[in-house]
């Protein structure tokens, strides 16, 4: 499945600019992160919720769907807290993040309709400071490079650029 997930994610973004919204939900030191099949470095990452903007839909109604498809709750979108851009050999992301606050809903894993019957979201969990120190960095979104707790992550703000061309 891992092949064919990295096949189909690269075959469905690559080759163009994807402009992304996401998510980041904190509750009792906890941050809240999908485990996508074939995407990063390695077989999987863990990245918070959030996807692709659609036309017509600001990022604030986008950000909300997106986050109820994939995980089950409503949220309240609060303050932009920084954008990323993430470039390698096929994928061109520039991603917003935003905090956001759980308003509803039940937490279950849900899917990803931009991805059809090639699903590559296959978990969710709240990740504390020992669960992110003890996961390696190539499993989890770069935002993660130097942050142990997840509240750190509250404190980005700003541009960050991550190249790299080694992914395959």
């Amino acid at each position: 499945m891992i092949a064919n997930a990295k096949e189909s994610v690269n075959r469905k973004f690559g080759g163009k600019v994807r402009v992304r919204v996401g998510g980041i939900l904190i509750e009792k030191n906890k941050i809240l992160l999908l485990k996508h099949e074939g995407v990063g470095k390695k077989e999987f990452l863990w990245s918070p919720p959030g996807g692709g903007m659609e036309f017509g839909e600001n990022a604030e109604e986008n950000l909300k769907r997106e986050f109820f498809e994939e995980t089950g709750l409503n949220i309240l979108v609060q303050e932009l807290l920084f954008v990323n851009e993430f470039m390698n050999d096929k994928i061109h992301a520039i991603e917003f993040f935003f905090k956001v606050e759980k308003t509803g809903g039940i937490l279950k894993l849900g899917n990803d309709p931009e991805m059809g019957n090639q699903q590559i979201l296959s978990d969710l969990a709240f990740f504390d400071e020992n669960k992110l120190i003890n996961t390696e960095n190539d499993y989890l979104h770069n935002m993660f490079i130097g942050i142990n707790k997840p509240q750190e992550v509250l404190n980005l703000k700003g541009y960050f650029k991550f190249v790299n061309n080694s992914i395959k």
